[in-house]
């Protein structure tokens, strides 16, 4: 497992000194960075469903893998391989982070989570973010954003591969400036995936149920 998480940690220790350093607003972008976000937007609004594998590095340091299903508009699984516990839901409306070792489940609302930025039916990052750095490096865009709204706290880091013209990872920094990093692989666009992948029981009707109103508690992995 080294051999493959030290390039993943490397990248990652390149992109927390990176987004570190403020950059101009959208409004101030060249023509090649406006273009490079509007490449990402339409990387998102090229598939309806998409399934692959993933790699997470914890604000601990801590690796977790698992499989990753999306079915625009709004729903998402994460599903994480043994030892870690976690299953993550979206249904469209709700965020369920069930905990299988504790037989527990947190809620959050899509909306609150940086997540919703990219699930959209539509994802215009240029229109609902703000957009505070650009960069290329060695055939990645990469790409810091924030909620526009301010909804949500903290932001997201986008890493576009040019040369492939897909994501090939995103970082989650809440607003405590905890990272979440996660690298995305063999992705498949356009399978149709079940239904049932994306069923959220709504709070309340579980046995041990905990409504949050933020995302913050998914850091503990």
């Amino acid at each position: 497992m080294t051999r493959h998480i030290r390039p993943i940690a490397a990248l990652f220790a390149a992109i927390v000194c990176a987004v570190a350093v403020w950059a101009a607003p959208a409004s101030a972008l060249t023509p090649p960075q406006a273009q490079a976000v509007n490449d990402i937007s339409r990387f998102f609004n090229g598939f309806r469903t998409m399934s692959g594998e993933f790699t997470q590095i914890s604000p601990r340091g801590r690796v977790s893998t698992g499989k990753v299903y999306i079915a625009k508009p709004g729903r998402m699984r994460f599903e994480y391989s043994p030892p870690n516990p976690f299953v993550i839901v979206s249904d469209g409306t709700w965020v369920a982070v069930r905990n299988n070792a504790r037989d527990t489940v947190d809620y959050y609302p899509l909306s609150k989570t940086p997540l919703r930025l990219v699930l959209a039916k539509r994802v215009d990052l240029a229109r609902d973010a703000v957009i505070r750095k650009v960069e290329r490096r060695e055939g990645l865009v990469i790409v810091t954003l924030e909620d526009r709204d301010k909804m949500v706290p903290g932001h997201l880091v986008l890493i576009y591969d040019t040369g492939r013209k897909t994501l090939q990872q995103w970082i989650v920094v809440d607003g405590q400036g905890r990272r979440t990093t996660v690298s995305l692989s063999n992705l498949v666009m356009g399978k149709q995936l079940a239904g049932k992948l994306f069923h959220v029981a709504r709070p309340g009707q579980g046995k041990k149920v905990r409504k949050k109103v933020n995302f913050g508690a998914t850091r503990r992995k």
